[in-house]
């Protein structure tokens, strides 16, 4: 397989035009890559072409382009034909999280794409192995995990299968840094992948605590808002630690990892979100209320401290002089 894909010249295949997939046309689209975009719904290349048209006003008002908004509508194709993919050098599949539509989908990318295309799904729940026997040359297929909103975050998580080649995960690795990316590698797949993982051993122990009335929900939010969410974007945790100097780290394991929930049952307030259909601010349900206009309050907020981090954390780059630095 040819590792050295230049997609700016064969442009880049985008299958799925949901809310992930127009958020991920969008940033390619801003950065100047030609999208050749995939309905395979019905109905969805009308509605899709309107949100990537929506992303890209947000990108212009983040002040991410350097040309009318109309230049990088010209860059984009949307069609429900396969054919529009034979030339992309990537292709993205970003649509419903069900295994046996992902592997029908993928016998058609497969069969019309070119064969040293790389193949590359947006799942965050199918591991990436099982994806993977679904194509010829399995070696060519990866994961490539986007952050919502796809233009306004410097996250990018790649997952290797079983069968994923060094070369092509190279080739993603770089890709991914001229995105203006910070790339992470899962160098093996497993389910839920980094973040995901991370994340929900954060939600099973918060859920625990406010379960067992130590806290409320608003409480914990507020230890995520004003400790870890003043430090996260600049160091992470490993840093964080190295920062504090270590020496009260080992106690604390010792003293409070017997202590945290290891739980694998589903909490009540979980199932409590699922019986009562609660949506958050979709259906003003969920671990808050919401009316209608909080709920737009919190997408407009949402909205623009995506623009204020994403410009912040460009000051503070992950690599120094080029390489990341490690012991």
């Amino acid at each position: 397989m040819n590792a050295k894909i230049h997609p700016q010249d064969t442009g880049i295949g985008i299958v799925g035009l949901g809310l992930m997939g127009s958020s991920i046309i969008a940033s390619l689209l801003a950065l100047g890559y030609p999208v050749k975009a995939i309905a395979p719904i019905h109905g969805e290349k009308e509605i899709g072409y309107k949100r990537i048209l929506e992303q890209l006003l947000l990108c212009e008002k983040f002040n991410i382009l350097s040309a009318p908004v109309d230049e990088y509508m010209a860059l984009l194709t949307v069609s429900a034909e396969y054919d529009e993919l034979k030339e992309c050098g990537l292709v993205v599949e970003c649509i419903v999280e069900n295994l046996a539509i992902k592997e029908t989908v993928f016998k058609k990318i497969a069969a019309i794409s070119k064969k040293d295309a790389i193949l590359a799904s947006n799942t965050s729940a199918i591991p990436i192995s099982i994806l993977q026997k679904a194509v010829p040359d399995p070696q060519r297929f990866i994961g490539i995990h986007w952050a919502e909103p796809a233009f306004a975050t410097r996250f990018l998580e790649i997952i290797c299968g079983n069968q994923t080649s060094e070369a092509t995960t190279d080739a993603v690795v770089k890709l991914a840094m001229t995105w203006g990316k910070e790339p992470t590698v899962l160098k093996k797949d497993v389910r839920g992948f980094i973040t995901n993982r991370l994340m929900y051993a954060v939600y099973r122990e918060i859920l625990h605590l406010v379960e067992k009335d130590h806290t409320s929900f608003t409480d914990a939010d507020k230890c995520f808002r004003y400790n870890a969410g003043s430090w996260m974007t600049l160091m992470g945790i490993f840093r964080r630690m190295d920062y504090e100097g270590l020496k009260d780290y080992f106690a604390a394991y010792i003293n409070i990892f017997p202590l945290l929930s290891n739980s694998d049952d589903i909490s009540p307030q979980m199932q409590k979100i699922v019986d009562t259909h609660s949506r958050g601010i979709q259906n003003g349900k969920g671990f808050y209320s919401y009316t209608r206009q909080e709920a737009l309050q919190w997408s407009q907020a949402f909205s623009e401290f995506n623009k204020d981090i994403f410009h912040l954390a460009a000051n503070y780059p992950e690599r120094v002089n080029g390489e990341h630095t490690k012991s």
